[in-house]
């Protein structure tokens, strides 16, 4: 746990789920800049009297920094959006002083002021101006913050597009501020997402299938080649069962296995508003009228009765923002020997050289190689 020290208090902040070995902070030079900024520390301090949007907001440090001015937090993250409760509950703050919202709900009429967390997806940060855009005004004080590893030519580009005028500040400990006066006179479309496009037909069940992304979910223009190898090797089962696509993105993996086994239940689970709205959208696309599914946004497979599950398909994710982790990972493949039936089958796609053969093994007491090529692994565990 670490604190971050602001004129509006000293706050002891934690990421989602909260882990004592995490070392990781929930805060970083950015948000911390950012703050000094409104706080007028480099010049006038900035009125937060009026409706205040914290957009990307990571791990909730700066709603909760600013929780005495009732900002609207808008996130994609339910990991985020966790951790913005329990670092508001640590601080004393009750949860209704601010507003939760996700990029899936309807934003704020009005917006006064809006603070811009630059997302690593520029399709995120497109979609979420061109969303906002109409509740900005000529007199809105819009401010991004980002490293400087994240802020490029495009993503200031956006700004100037779809609000008015940019420019950067100096770098201060690597990192930057974006300064943005909006421009009414903009002629402003609507954002271009979701986007849609069709799997090839080598790729077993989910050939030729068309699948949807909403801004932001990875992969969104094609289909990539790790799930590629996966869909192409999925696990030939038959009667009912319950299946999940763990970490789902665009869904593609779950409708194939639905598409393979009509009798199946598929639970969709990933912690990204847009993915599980991705993979509804793909699965009623494809799926007939009598198939059966559940599109969960979550932690993981929290929440999911323990051995009610036969099948849980993953590709985990091996970063978290520009961390590289395994931690994911292994909560994941934990919660699958959790909710797996005896007998039941965790499936895992990934990179060779993770090593996740050396979790599970640990987990489960089993795993075996289904198939490989020279980057990518396909692993199978079973639980006894």
């Amino acid at each position: 746990m670490n604190c971050l020290t602001t004129s509006w208090g000293e706050f002891a902040l934690t990421r989602f789920p909260e882990d004592s070995r995490d070392l990781l902070r929930a805060w970083d030079a950015s948000d911390a800049y950012l703050l000094r900024h409104l706080e007028g520390i480099d010049g006038e301090p900035t009125d937060l009297s009026g409706t205040v949007v914290v957009l990307g907001d990571r791990w909730g440090a700066l709603t909760t920094a600013l929780a005495g001015h009732h900002p609207v937090q808008i996130t994609d993250s339910y990991l985020g959006r966790q951790a913005t409760r329990a670092n508001l509950a640590r601080a004393g703050v009750e949860e209704d002083t601010v507003r939760l919202l996700s990029t899936r709900d309807t934003p704020p009429e009005r917006i006064d002021v809006l603070l811009v967390r630059v997302p690593k997806s520029l399709a995120l940060l497109e979609d979420q101006l061109r969303r906002l855009a109409p509740a900005v005004h000529a007199g809105t004080v819009v401010v991004g913050t980002g490293m400087v590893t994240e802020i490029h030519t495009s993503t200031l580009k956006l700004f100037e597009q779809i609000l008015g005028p940019t420019r950067t500040s100096l770098a201060v400990k690597k990192a930057r501020l974006i300064f943005c006066t909006p421009d009414p006179r903009l002629t402003r479309t609507a954002s271009p997402w979701p986007r849609s496009y069709t799997l090839p037909t080598d790729v077993g069940p989910a050939s030729g299938l068309t699948v949807t992304n909403h801004a932001g979910i990875f992969c969104a223009e094609r289909l990539d080649i790790g799930t590629r190898f996966f869909l192409r090797n999925l696990p030939r089962r038959r009667g009912p069962e319950r299946v999940v696509d763990l970490g789902c993105g665009n869904g593609v993996v779950g409708t194939a296995a639905a598409l393979a086994n009509p009798e199946a239940e598929v639970l969709f689970v990933d912690e990204s508003y847009q993915a599980v709205a991705s993979a509804e959208a793909t699965f009623r696309a494809n799926a007939g009228p009598a198939a059966r599914a559940e599109f969960r946004v979550g932690d993981g497979l929290s929440g999911v009765p323990a051995e009610s599950v036969d099948l849980v398909l993953n590709n985990p994710p091996f970063h978290t923002h520009q961390a590289m982790t395994d931690a994911t990972a292994y909560r994941m493949f934990a919660g699958s020997r959790e909710v797996l039936r005896p007998g039941g089958e965790l499936w895992v796609i990934g990179n060779r050289h993770l090593g996740y053969h050396v979790k599970l093994r640990r987990l489960f007491g089993n795993c075996e190689v289904v198939t490989s090529d020279p980057k990518f692994v396909i692993l199978r565990a079973v639980k006894r």
